[in-house]
């Protein structure tokens, strides 16, 4: 490449930049037009705010809440894609049909790096409140329309394209969904215990796919192929509705966080977020995006490929990889709080070192016994994979909000999430089964996972300890520290 050319992709990367600024300052305008005018305070130094404990486990709910409805929306399609085919693409080839309800749930995943963006630097701009409101809304908004949507039958194509759009919609408000109830949570919590309270974000997620897979096997248990046809797909995203009502509820009812308060008083909050964020932060969001990619893999692993793999490799029917996986989802979620207790004692990069060093060393015996064909032993082999990836989940909600400063944290943490899950995450089942076909070897997923936790060693090491730093960072004279500070 020349250096006329590199100009070019420099001036139009600068220019849609911009332009990405401009909208966001927009949007500002209209949601949050009286900007915050507080006395400055006599000192430049943050003193750091004690939040009751009535409060925290407010803002724990409201934090896990949208999280819960995000998750449980995905699991559901993916729990009942088979269905949602027949009801959206139908065709004289039902792996097509299936193929195009996949290609729906992949568009739809490409928003989230645009969402994480968008919501990110609205949430730098006026505040973690306001914006996870606005994540909730269009989330659970959007869920309950696909419950409502008509089927092919009654409108033909409009019926696939409005789902796709709506499908869309929700990977955009799921964008700033995880790392906004992450920095929500992690700005309130004492300094101490950071990584036991943002536990209950991951608990959330794995408790939505638990119990998105009991709804599921109910109601294909207990409603007749045409009842599931004609309504019964429809009631797991109805649920979203008012699940969606009372988190709005609770997030708008409680304060903006002490950290972002601070902030605020100081008239530091950044104008331009996305600008801050490359300029300063690009290469820890690179360090922690390496982490974070095994974060992504191993969790898609365990919660969703597992249950194919069980029936395919392993010979169990659907009911019975379904029960397995139930197990293991239901465990992985009563041992993040133990995960995030272990992360406070010995800190975060001693935890990310164990994730990956665990992974690597389990997850060949992991997949063995998954194969095996036995009940037992497949329920070991999920759960070993399931502490991998419960420690990778749970130091990770962690360090999203302690790598970056409060003013640019929002927007660093929500790209650098996205990214890894879009990358590692979303292709995670695709990777896997090509893998498998390629090689002829049921192993081969083992060794890659095993590839990307080197990887993520590699990038959290790279990153400093950051447990017992203060989130409640102030700027001094337009500086821009790497993390919080230490005082």
């Amino acid at each position: 490449m020349n250096s006329a050319q590199f100009d070019d992709k420099t001036s139009a990367l600068t220019t849609w930049m911009t332009l990405l600024e401009r909208g966001i300052r927009v949007a500002v305008s209209i949601i949050d037009p009286f900007p915050i005018k507080t006395p400055r305070p006599a000192m430049t130094t943050t003193t750091v705010e004690q939040v009751d404990p009535a409060t925290l486990k407010k803002v724990i709910v409201a934090a896990a809440i949208g999280n819960f409805v995000e998750w449980f929306d995905f699991a559901v399609y993916g729990f009942l894609a088979t269905t949602i085919a027949l009801q959206f693409f139908p065709s004289g080839d039902s792996s097509a049909a299936l193929l195009k309800t996949f290609a729906v749930f992949a568009v739809a995943f490409a928003f989230r790096p645009l969402g994480g963006i968008f919501f990110g630097m609205l949430g730098d701009r006026i505040g973690r409140k306001k914006t996870l409101a606005m994540t909730i809304l269009l989330m659970a908004g959007a869920t309950t329309l696909i419950g409502l949507l008509p089927t092919y039958a009654a409108i033909g194509v409009m019926a696939p394209v409005l789902l796709t759009i709506i499908r869309c919609a929700q990977g955009f408000s799921a964008g700033g969904e995880y790392a906004g109830a992450c920095a929500y949570l992690m700005e309130h919590a004492p300094r101490t215990q950071r990584a036991w309270y943002g536990s209950f974000v991951p608990v959330s997620t794995f408790s939505a796919f638990a119990a998105a897979a009991v709804v599921a096997y109910a109601l294909e248990s207990f409603l007749s192929t045409e009842a599931m046809g004609n309504w019964g797909w429809r009631l797991p995203f109805l649920i979203a509705a008012p699940l969606g009502l009372v988190g709005l509820y609770l997030r708008w009812m409680l304060d903006e966080t002490p950290a972002f308060q601070a902030v605020a008083q100081e008239h530091a909050v950044a104008h331009s977020p996305l600008k801050d964020t490359l300029r300063h932060h690009a290469a820890a969001m690179c360090c922690l995006g390496a982490f974070v990619s095994l974060t992504a893999l191993s969790f898609y692993m365990f919660t969703t490929y597992f249950a194919t793999y069980l029936q395919v490799a392993g010979g169990l029917s659907r009911a019975t990889a379904l029960l397995v996986s139930l197990i293991a989802l239901a465990f992985a979620a009563a041992l993040c709080p133990l995960a995030g207790a272990y992360s406070d004692r010995v800190g975060r990069r001693v935890t990310m070192a164990t994730a990956c060093i665990l992974l690597m060393v389990v997850v060949i015996p992991s997949f063995l016994m998954a194969s095996s064909g036995s009940f037992i032993a497949s329920i070991i082999g999920v759960m070993l994979l399931a502490v991998g990836a419960v420690l990778c989940g749970v130091v990770t909600a962690a360090l999203l909000s302690e790598t970056f400063p409060t003013r640019t944290r929002y927007t660093a943490s929500a790209i650098t999430y996205n990214m890894a899950y879009t990358l590692f995450g979303g292709t995670a089942p695709l990777v896997a089964t090509w893998l498998i076909s390629m090689t002829g070897s049921n192993l081969s997923p083992a060794f890659y996972l095993i590839a990307v936790a080197a990887l993520a060693m590699a990038g959290g090491m790279a990153l400093p300890e950051t447990s017992k730093i203060s989130l409640h960072d102030v700027p001094v004279a337009g500086e821009e520290p790497v993390v919080g500070s230490i005082a």
